[in-house]
């Protein structure tokens, strides 16, 4: 994550026993370990404070400012919905927003997983007001491994408005069945509706596909100092 208030970066890991949380700044010689909570599915760095979600829809914020981390739960489970995945993602328009992924598994194909919806929480700014939203304001939703990203439709054209992309990052999914389909596509959050990005899909041995995020202003500075040359 870019760490503004240094104009560093943080890095924080998700990893075994029991999906725990450790973190390091630029510059550290070792990893920081953050009890005491576990079973963490995704989290978000922002102004000192790391917010990490976890299976339970429950949100606990690190505060990792000060010489002595300090953690407290701000969020607890807003309501139980029988899902597969949940996500944690920062609104370019202040709110945070508690994703929940679900996923139907065809019992009578075992390499077939695919994602059938996404329920959005929307908290506002201030965490006095949880709502169930299906708009996400002209905006996108990126969902999977690595950073969890919500990103403007205008900005990027090249996006469709009011959808979550998403690949697959189902760990026992994609460890235990290595060669079998991997559930990558786009759902549109009004009507439920999905559609592949890539054709054929994956079948692939390969580890989990993952986004990847590229600095946009060093790649837009680039481009004027090309457009210059």
């Amino acid at each position: 994550f870019p760490d503004t208030s240094t104009g560093s970066y943080i890095v924080v890991l998700i990893h075994n026993p029991q999906a725990q949380l450790s973190f390091a700044k630029a510059g550290d010689d070792k990893w920081t370990w953050l009890p005491p909570h576990y079973l963490h599915e995704d989290c978000m760095y922002k102004d000192g404070i790391l917010y990490a979600v976890n299976t339970k829809g429950e949100i606990h914020a690190f505060d990792l400012s000060g010489p002595v981390v300090t953690v407290k739960t701000i969020i607890t489970a807003p309501e139980h919905y029988d899902c597969d995945s949940r996500y944690i993602v920062q609104a370019p328009w202040g709110s945070l927003l508690l994703v929940f992924r679900i996923v139907h598994d065809h019992d009578l194909e075992y390499e077939y997983w695919k994602t059938t919806e996404t329920k959005i929480c929307e908290i506002d700014a201030l965490w006095n007001k949880i709502e169930l939203t299906n708009c996400l304001r002209d905006h996108v939703l990126f969902l999977g491994h690595n950073l969890s990203l919500c990103l403007s439709a205008d900005e990027y054209p090249a996006l469709k408005a009011n959808c979550s992309y998403f690949t697959d990052d189902n760990f026992l999914w994609t460890v235990g069945y290595k060669n079998n389909h991997r559930d990558v596509g786009i759902l549109k959050l009004n009507d439920k509706s999905r559609e592949e990005f890539v054709s054929p899909q994956l079948w692939s041995n390969c580890p989990a596909p993952m986004w990847i995020t590229p600095d946009l202003r060093k790649i837009n500075a680039m481009g004027s100092m090309s457009q210059q040359l």
